[in-house]
């Protein structure tokens, strides 16, 4: 291949050589069709020793390529430092007594998310920001198109991106085939950390085929994606928790964010109330498009949380988590759908 590149454009130095070939492999292009057009600043100069370029100009600090590689770490370090901190929280300050203890739920909650990232990582192997490097390499989307400044593009795409989850989370409520496939999450008999990762890995695929659509649609920078992303896995995280808020600065803080109490609503066996609060990260769109619902009927210290279809605490079984979807018709949930 490097034979090939060297045959189209014999002047290039060794260094571009090997950043094509490294970017050819990031965006799923032939490094070939690379060298027939000018590389991303960042993906060329990157790589470029200090005496090839011209006089003021400078190397950018990150690449298509090095950005791919610290994805993995930065996800995994800000899942396992959020997760721990809430997992500290909870045993210091909870906001309900459990009733099935972290012995019985947490190991398959775990294994849960283990098998959810294998499968991500085996069939979207670059997933989100995979997608928007390739529509920045290709210019792709919405948002290049409008001129925005960078920070502001950046802050419409985290914006965008949490409406398309939400509307998401509606569809997976109102479509009795998805509803299968999402009542798993809602099938935990308790509320905390590790609810908030729970979900069939059936479900955390179709997600990522309706988020890669979005984000080739978007065309936002790849690491306004990666931000967005760990904001949405550390929210979901925090409004999961059983913790325990002063309630005046709960009542102030879910105007900008989905707080804990706010969600723990959306998980409550009255099918009412699971069919509203979907928000994951901003509480807006629940508030402007009517399924905003302040408090539990029972409030939140008797509510039961789960579905009445399945309090048998051997379904908390890993076993019986991953068969779910496929098992028993479904509940009166989906005939009430339309909430209150």
């Amino acid at each position: 291949m490097a034979a090939l590149l060297l045959q189209k454009d014999p002047s290039l130095t060794p260094a571009q050589v090997q950043t094509a070939l490294r970017a050819g492999a990031a965006l799923g292009t032939c490094p070939c069709q690379l060298a027939e057009r000018p590389a991303p600043a960042s993906l060329d100069r990157a790589s470029s020793r200090p005496e090839d370029l011209a006089e003021g100009e400078t190397v950018e600090p990150a690449s298509a390529t090095s950005l791919l590689a610290l994805e993995p770490a930065i996800r995994i370090a800000a899942f396992g430092g959020v997760f721990a901190l809430m997992a500290l929280w909870e045993l210091l300050a909870p906001r309900r007594p459990l009733a099935i203890g972290r012995r019985r739920r947490w190991p398959s909650n775990l294994a849960i998310v283990a098998l959810d990232t294998l499968a991500v990582r085996l069939l979207f192997p670059t997933a989100a920001v995979g997608t928007a490097l390739l529509g920045e390499a290709r210019g792709w989307g919405i948002l290049p198109r409008l001129g925005l400044p960078g920070w502001l593009a950046a802050a419409v795409a985290c914006v965008a991106l949490d409406l398309a989850v939400y509307l998401q989370h509606v569809l997976f409520h109102a479509v009795p085939a998805l509803w299968r496939v999402h009542r798993m999450h809602h099938a935990d008999l308790d509320f905390d950390v590790t609810t908030g990762s729970r979900f069939h890995p059936l479900e955390i695929v179709l997600s990522m085929g309706w988020k890669l659509t979005i984000v080739a649609a978007l065309g936002p920078a790849a690491v306004a994606v990666l931000a967005f992303e760990v904001l949405l896995n550390a929210t979901a995280m925090f409004n999961h928790g059983n913790v325990r808020l002063p309630e005046r600065l709960d009542r102030w803080l879910r105007w900008i964010v989905v707080t804990p109490d706010m969600h723990r609503v959306h998980h409550s066996v009255v099918s009412a109330e699971t069919n509203s609060n979907f928000g994951f990260n901003l509480p807006w769109w629940d508030r402007l498009l009517g399924t905003y619902r302040a408090q539990p009927m029972a409030g939140h210290d008797r509510m039961t949380i789960g579905l009445e279809q399945f309090r048998d605490p051997t379904d908390l079984r890993l076993d019986r988590m991953l068969i779910q979807p496929f098992r028993e018709p479904l509940a009166s949930h989906q005939a009430s759908r339309a909430g209150p």
